[in-house]
């Protein structure tokens, strides 16, 4: 991670990888499935700037398999993607879809929320599997705990969480030294827990920083606990994240989300709250969120944004697309996904001058509260 200047602790950098380099901050688009929900292709992420493509290791596990993946080529060549991919490691969805049965220091065994067929991941599994999707990021697996939880239940998890980094670690060594393997130059990324207990997170992120991995991922936070607590542990640990790696907030979120975590250091963000929020009418602009099911917008023949350079706005109106989600046509929800993240995309580009030109102050005043709200 190469940063290129300061605003505070708001950072602008880059971060090579050998699919391409990222500019940051910057926001991941989440194709959970190796696709936009919304009827969106790698190649329109392409046009709306999107610099990395996020997939989920435990849905392509179960179908269509990595194994499938790997066949193809990996998920570049599966999915005609070819900027940088992050897949996450399985772990939050393990313990938020699936029906836990235990979880013991070898891993995690659980039912497939698809048809209830027993599964065992470990970090070893996890490796092999994000290794045959052959992705440039393969994310650790980590135990999601929910927040708030028990104190002592914290800890535990927090100290087996470390236990299982250090297996990863050494799994993707190893997997990434075979002939066959899709990406050999495949990086690893530590990922901080201890719910809201500071003590806990700052342990952990000093004993994971000294590991010394490609990246840092945040995790456990934006899961029900107020945002300002989010802020306040984000806060802490701070102090005792690597400066030259690269920091990602997971699972995060609204646009202020994404201005105050800047604010406070952090790089990487992901979240399926774009895509799916405009899939029911939702859609961001620079003056605040607008709800296209609204009969307001029945006559309006005004682009979504007259700001944004998007398909939808600079081809359709707010009245046609409402008429299109009404009417339960899939070109609606297509143009309302499209603009969403190209709106995310083109706010991470605004941050990003407003860091180098040394006024973020002044972005974070005007916008933080604004792009948050409901017109």
């Amino acid at each position: 991670m190469k940063i290129i200047v300061k605003d505070g602790l708001a950072r602008r950098g880059e971060f090579q990888t050998v699919h391409g380099t990222v500019q940051t901050p910057a926001f991941q688009n989440v194709a959970t499935a190796a696709a936009i929900k919304g009827g969106l292709s790698a190649h329109d992420l392409k046009d709306n700037q999107c610099q990395v493509m996020l997939c989920n290791t435990y849905h392509l596990h179960l179908r269509p398999g990595d194994e499938v993946v790997k066949q193809a080529g990996g998920i570049h060549r599966f999915t005609g993607w070819q900027g940088p991919v992050l897949t996450d490691s399985g772990g939050f969805q393990v313990f938020s879809l699936a029906k836990l049965n235990n979880i013991k220091e070898e891993g995690v065994t659980f039912a497939s929320h698809i048809d209830g067929r027993r599964i065992f991941m470990g970090p070893e599994e996890s490796m092999q599997i994000q290794s045959n999707l052959g992705s440039t990021i393969a994310m650790a697996f980590d135990e999601c705990v929910k927040n708030p939880a028990p104190y002592a239940y914290a800890k535990e998890a927090s100290e087996r969480t470390i236990r299982w980094l250090e297996r990863c670690k050494a799994e993707m060594k190893r997997l990434n030294a075979l002939p066959d393997t899709v990406n050999p130059r495949q990086l690893l990324f530590g990922i901080n827990q201890g719910c809201c207990f500071e003590d806990i997170r700052i342990d952990n992120m000093k004993r994971i920083a000294a590991m010394d991995l490609d990246g840092y991922g945040i995790g456990g936070l934006a899961v029900g606990e107020p945002k300002e607590e989010m802020y306040r542990i984000i806060g802490e640990i701070e102090p005792y994240m690597p400066t030259d790696k690269i920091r990602y907030l997971m699972g995060v979120g609204t646009p202020g989300n994404i201005i105050t975590a800047v604010k406070l250091g952090v790089d990487l963000f992901d979240c399926v709250m774009p895509s799916r929020n405009a899939r029911h009418g939702h859609v961001f602009t620079w003056e605040g969120i607008i709800n296209l099911n609204n009969a307001k917008y029945i006559n309006d023949f005004e682009p979504i944004d007259r700001r944004c350079t998007c398909e939808a706005c600079t081809k359709h109106s707010r009245a046609y697309i409402r008429h299109l989600l009404k009417a339960g046509e899939m070109l609606g929800m297509r143009l309302a996904v499209i603009h969403n993240l190209h709106f995310y995309n083109e706010l991470m580009a605004q941050i990003r001058l407003a860091i180098e030109e040394g006024r973020y102050d002044a972005f974070y005043e005007q916008y933080v509260d604004k792009l948050d709200m409901r017109i």
